[in-house]
């Protein structure tokens, strides 16, 4: 699967820092947590799907590591890097072994079909 994404040369010189640096030590925090932990659950306050995939992996005694961002009034800037950084356009993100798997549903899906714990084993 190739993602489409803007190459470089299609980025004026004169922009291409500031889309580079676009929030990185946000994106970096979260490279750093996923390179260091085999399950790690992206979320925000108020939004109910990082609940879910928390309450799940909990009712699975599955131990994560959790990072949350803010709410759907603040932090809504930095999330957008996070966003750009994975493709992924909703929260939470979920990554097992360093793999985005998805969100809470996806999460929800694997660990019915017993991936999950393959992943992890």
């Amino acid at each position: 699967m190739s993602r489409h994404i803007l190459a470089e040369e299609q980025i004026h010189p004169a922009v291409r820092a500031q889309v580079s640096s676009y929030h990185r030590s946000l994106v970096e925090e979260v490279q750093a947590a996923v390179a260091s932990n085999k399950l790690v659950v992206v979320g925000m306050g108020w939004n109910p799907y990082p609940r879910k995939a928390r309450k799940l992996l909990d009712a699975h005694g599955i131990p994560y590591t959790y990072l949350s961002y803010g709410n759907y009034f603040n932090t809504w800037r930095p999330r957008i890097a996070l966003k750009m950084w994975t493709g992924w356009s909703t929260f939470p993100m979920v990554f097992v072994n360093g793999v985005l798997i998805g969100g809470a549903n996806d999460l929800q899906k694997l660990i019915e079909q017993g991936e999950l714990a393959r992943m992890l084993a």
